[in-house]
């Protein structure tokens, strides 16, 4: 179990860092890429639900914070996995 864990943990992260590289190249226009304003609609579903609050926050802050929100999940799915491994090893 604990490493079916470990594998979805480290697939979800990848998707995220792949996500967030072509956030990053239809924001900032690189590599003659034209810039994007759908750029980062691959983070939305691998930041959910922490990207439903970004509204609260004040506007300029948003695309980092959706940036971001996915990070929580990762670090969700890391603390699960620590738990389910120390439960394992009693």
């Amino acid at each position: 179990m604990t490493r079916a864990c470990t594998i979805v943990t480290v697939g979800f992260a990848l998707l995220y860092l792949v996500a967030l590289g072509l956030f990053a190249v239809g924001t900032l226009g690189l590599f003659g890429a034209e810039r994007d304003p759908l750029a980062g609609v691959f983070l939305i579903p691998l930041g959910l639900p922490w990207n439903r609050l970004v509204d609260t926050f004040p506007e300029p802050l948003w695309p980092w914070l959706a940036a971001a929100a996915p990070l929580l999940n990762v670090a969700i799915l890391t603390a699960l996995c620590r738990i389910l491994r120390r439960r394992r090893a009693r």
